[in-house]
């Protein structure tokens, strides 16, 4: 890992929702080390401060892709840079997702709102691998249609099976309306031989998570990523304890059969 920022210029600027962008950065100089699915940098808007992002694109072992909410100050400075300006980048941090234990076994990929931007990754590696895996099932929700984040991929996703729900559906929506746990019904998967990777809310990572283990899929199969508060991304602030883990350090990929009794722990 990097633990000072390297200067990234901005060569894309993506808008994703109405306060959701995507990010494309490549490296001023030297890149950093190379990042995995699930991973995350800390992005540093300069003069603003530094927030954490979860990489949502690795491109040609240098660009990277980051897909940015406008939530608070530093996200909005984020937000409204454009092509040629410059942020600040340092990681990689954190666990990533468990490609390797998911190798010959159908794949099934939750999530809930921007919690689709860690798992994008995760499914262009399934994609560009299809022999590798078994059936690839990528369920998406969000509150209302103009939230879903990249809906112009999901007809790359549909193999064999990809879906999205709202909770709030518009007078234009046509598709399925209701939580993100009513899809697992329609997925294609065999619970003993899957791996499951969910990110989202925490209600929803509680929820999927119970449901499929509920179905038989095995605890120690579905990966969650997990949040809280991260300040340094070092593991030394403490910020981002959650028991026994410090998520930038132990996370914020871990799974649900360590995960379960920690959700229990409400953030303050």
């Amino acid at each position: 890992m990097t633990l000072t920022p390297l200067p990234y210029r901005v060569v894309d600027r993506r808008e994703e929702t109405h306060d959701t962008v995507t990010l494309t950065l490549e490296p001023v100089g030297a890149p950093l080390p190379p990042f995995t699915p699930g991973r995350f940098a800390m992005l540093y808007a300069f003069g603003v401060g530094e927030v954490p992002v979860s990489v949502s694109g690795i491109l040609d072992g240098r660009r990277l892709a980051h897909t940015v909410r406008a939530v608070g100050a530093v996200s909005r400075a984020l937000y409204d840079l454009g092509p040629g300006a410059q942020v600040g980048v340092r990681g990689p941090f954190g666990t990533g997702w468990d490609t390797a234990a998911a190798r010959a076994r159908d794949v099934l990929v939750i999530a809930g709102g921007i919690g689709l931007a860690p798992l994008r990754p995760l499914i262009h590696a399934v994609l560009a691998e299809p022999e590798a895996y078994g059936r690839l099932n990528v369920l998406a929700g969000a509150r209302t249609p103009a939230d879903l984040v990249y809906p112009d991929e999901f007809s790359a996703w549909r193999r064999p099976f990809a879906a999205g729900t709202v909770d709030r559906p518009s007078g234009d929506w046509a598709g399925r309306v209701g939580v993100v746990t009513s899809l697992l019904g329609e997925a294609r998967f065999t619970p003993a031989d899957t791996t499951a990777f969910v990110c989202g809310p925490e209600v929803m990572i509680r929820a999927t998570a119970r449901a499929l283990v509920h179905r038989g899929v095995h605890p120690a199969r579905v990966q969650v990523s997990l949040e809280r508060t991260m300040r340094c991304a070092t593991g030394h602030c403490g910020h981002c304890q959650l028991g026994p883990l410090l998520l930038c350090r132990d996370g914020p990929v871990v799974g649900y059969d360590q995960a379960e009794s920690l959700l229990a722990v409400r953030e303050l």
